[in-house]
């Protein structure tokens, strides 16, 4: 039986340079920076220009990646990209970034857990490294959401809400204990799936999308916000401890946690519930919004280069999304 274990060799992360503030979205619907600031904590995001997709902005994550773990290209064993929003219906996005990257005849999973997908990667490469098939995977969240919004008064609440990015983390093989990646925890719960989703098109739809439809916004996303959040400050808390209690850790035992950057209230509250201190979690929403599953990657590589995560350090992943879905990894950094 294979004593392998897997460890986070690099992060890599990338956001679009087009800025979009509060106050540049108050030009074209019925908001404000403050309403924004009060309900979510977001002041501004990121949203690609013309020309840029998913598999562009993953690609140049991977490539820090890739440098910051010392790893070529030519090395990478597997490819694992999780987004809501691939470039086209078919095939996945993950083949176009192998293409980009000029990767080998590598397997590339292309997988579907929203805000979750992240942790579901990491769970999915860690699984392979464990079992001795591959040594280096590549596990990517990277989403674009602003092609798919509703940039009116009509669907504000959830547009305000969305930026663009990737993130990217290489894992391979831990050499020791002091850098591992010790355990996952993922859950679903399809009883509330239609409280976050979008509803059009649809292949169970003959056509997919209608006139109709579209008049309706059936092809933009909803939610349910205050069901949203009731599940997400129930579920992070209880994945988190389900982590803790698997690792034999106590809360002064984590250096960090990060979590899905969804909602900056969230997050605050998670942390209040728990009786997390603040320097131990981190949260940048505020820049760049809910980047659904390239949330986590993009969070953990800015708290990297702050000095917030050190070589050793324990660190928490949490996340919750669509589906429902929520997941939890803990590592050795």
């Amino acid at each position: 039986m294979s004593t392998y274990r897997s460890r986070i060799l690099g992060v890599g992360a990338y956001v679009p340079p087009r800025v979009v503030t509060n106050d540049d979205l108050a030009k074209v619907m019925e908001t404000s920076h403050e309403w924004i600031v009060e309900r979510s904590g977001i002041e501004e995001r990121r949203w690609v220009d013309p020309g840029e997709g998913g598999a562009e902005m993953a690609a140049k994550a991977c490539t820090e990646a890739l440098e910051k773990g010392g790893v070529a290209a030519k090395d990478v064993d597997m490819l694992v990209y999780a987004t809501l929003s691939p470039d086209v219906t078919f095939p996945g996005t993950g083949v176009f970034v192998q293409r980009l990257l000029g990767l080998g005849e590598i397997p590339c999973y292309d997988i579907r857990q929203q805000c979750t997908g992240f942790i579901y990667g990491l769970a999915m490469a860690d699984a392979f490294i464990r079992s001795g098939q591959y040594k280096n995977i590549l596990v990517i969240g990277s989403e674009v959401h602003s092609t798919g919004l509703d940039v009116s008064t009509r669907g504000r609440d959830v547009t305000v809400l969305f930026g663009d990015g990737a993130g990217a983390a290489l894992l391979g093989r831990a050499t020791d204990d002091a850098h591992v990646l010790l355990s996952t925890h993922l859950h679903a719960d399809g009883k509330d799936a239609e409280i976050l989703w979008t509803e059009s098109p649809a292949s169970r739809n003959h056509p997919r999308i209608t006139a109709a439809d579209m008049d309706a916004a059936k092809h933009y996303p909803t939610m349910v916000g205050k069901r949203v959040f009731k599940h997400a400050v129930t579920r992070m808390p209880m994945v988190l401890m389900e982590g803790m209690v698997t690792n034999g850790l106590k809360l002064d035992d984590i250096d960090m946690v990060i979590p899905h950057q969804a909602n900056l209230r969230i997050n605050q509250m998670v942390a209040k519930m728990i009786g997390l201190p603040e320097h131990k979690m981190h949260n940048n929403i505020q820049k760049y919004g809910n980047t659904t599953a390239a949330s986590i990657p993009i969070c953990m590589h800015e708290a990297i280069a702050l000095g917030k995560i050190q070589p050793g350090n324990m660190v928490a992943l949490i996340a919750f999304g669509a589906g429902l879905t929520w997941a939890s990894a803990f590592l050795r950094y």
